[in-house]
């Protein structure tokens, strides 16, 4: 247990950045998941660009690593230009 006032706050803030990341993160991957099971080409587009919108907002926070996020979009990327042609 913290004996400053300083840790102690560190802890707390530190447990609501916690759950925070955590919600974010499951967030996406549930998108992510999302986009690799859509069939339909324009939805699959439209979810797309939002999972490349939330990789790109999560790396500039420091959640996810940038090559982690360039992979990602890569790869979903290359899914929904497959279901188009």
């Amino acid at each position: 247990m913290p004996h400053h006032k300083s840790c102690k706050k560190r802890m707390r803030t530190s447990a609501e950045a916690n759950v925070r990341n955590r919600a974010y993160r499951s967030n996406l991957r549930s998108l992510i998941r999302q986009v690799r099971s859509t069939k339909d080409p324009a939805e699959a587009q439209e979810k797309l660009r939002k999972v490349t919108s939330m990789l790109d907002s999560l790396t500039q926070k420091g959640l996810v690593h940038k090559n982690f996020a360039a992979n990602n979009k890569s790869k979903l990327s290359r899914k929904v230009n497959k279901l188009s042609a």
